[in-house]
């Protein structure tokens, strides 16, 4: 092969056709490094090998144990750690530029996931994956509108995420729902786990046993569409239909019960017999509003001691026996 040496003039020609291109993609690069070496700022870099250099074990910032989710996972195709899916840089963003100083100052990712990346652009990638099944009513759900980011709940770095485990998902639900932590702290309550300490991790219930988080057809981001259809996947027997019904009861199980918490038994809003007189109050008994005057010592009323109204009304519920239309039997 003969060799042809380029003369100045060509080598002239050359670096201002160089020019000329750097030129046109001068959007798309940026001098991020002290030394002056120009790097892509929006090209991918060699991967997580670089990327743990810095947040590898022991770190200020570590995310090493995100090889422990399944997140991690590169035998799985569909996983970001998976061949050709740029690991980290498939939910940060190609990000070249981070991984040398500008100014002394080093460029930070596409996404942070932080305040410094607005909420839209954060949950887009999360959503780029996780679109369907639970998250398919994410759009105009309450925590969407409330502008909440998918990482202000879950942990996405580390293999047992708060927010998933029965045991400690009330606490990331209670940072913001402090109402229902009170409510929780009653004396009748549904045993959610952190709301007592006395409590076993077996039949122990978390707030996505009835809610969708990520939003649903039914109100107050319930699983199912109505409040009755979702107390009925546990109280199956109150489902019914009944020969005989009780109205509220069949119409919503809030007219009489608070699902959180309550100080009277059994969940109720308020205590018997005073609960049953707000909607019966002038037919079969009298009409008079019962007090502590048919309490032992005073008194000894059958409709204030025991289970009150209910020690006779036993199907409260409803009932299927021929002689229940009071509920009796």
């Amino acid at each position: 092969m003969i060799k042809t040496p380029i003369c100045r003039q060509q080598l002239k020609g050359i670096t201002t056709i160089l020019s000329l291109v750097l030129g046109c993609m001068g959007t798309g690069w940026a001098v991020a490094a002290e030394d002056g070496d120009a790097i892509p700022e929006h090209e991918y870099s060699k991967g997580v090998k670089r990327c743990m250099l810095c947040h590898k074990e022991g770190k200020p910032m570590a995310a090493h144990e995100i090889f422990l989710t399944p997140m991690g996972i590169s035998g799985d195709p569909r996983a970001p750690f998976a061949d050709g899916n740029h690991d980290c840089e498939a939910c940060h963003g190609p990000s070249k530029s981070h991984l040398k100083r500008k100014k002394g100052v080093r460029p930070p990712p596409p996404i942070t996931f932080d305040d410094k990346t607005p909420v839209e652009a954060q949950n887009k990638v999360c959503l780029a994956c996780h679109d369907t099944g639970a998250r398919f009513h994410w759009p105009g759900s309450v925590h969407d509108t409330e502008g909440l980011a998918c990482v202000d709940c879950h942990d996405r770095h580390v293999p047992d995420d708060p927010v998933m485990n029965v045991q400690t998902q009330s606490a990331v639900c209670f940072k913001c729902h402090q109402e229902q932590r009170a409510q929780f702290l009653r004396q009748s309550r549904h045993p959610v786990q952190g709301t007592t300490s006395s409590l076993s991790h077996v039949g122990l219930m978390a707030c996505t046993d009835c809610h969708q988080p990520h939003g649903s057809a039914g109100p107050g981001a319930l699983k199912r569409n109505t409040i009755n259809e979702q107390c009925y996947d546990c109280h199956a027997e109150k489902r019914g239909p009944f020969l005989w019904e009780h109205a509220p009861v069949s119409e919503d199980c809030t007219n009489c019960h608070t699902p959180h918490g309550s100080n009277h038994e059994n969940l109720l809003i308020a205590r018997q017999p005073w609960l049953c007189q707000q909607c019966h109050v002038a037919r079969f008994h009298s009409s008079d509003v019962y007090s502590g005057t048919g309490i032992p010592p005073s008194g000894a009323d059958q409709r204030m001691l025991g289970k009150q109204c209910l020690n006779c009304h036993v199907q409260i519920h409803g009932s299927n026996h021929p002689s229940g239309v009071r509920l009796t039997r």
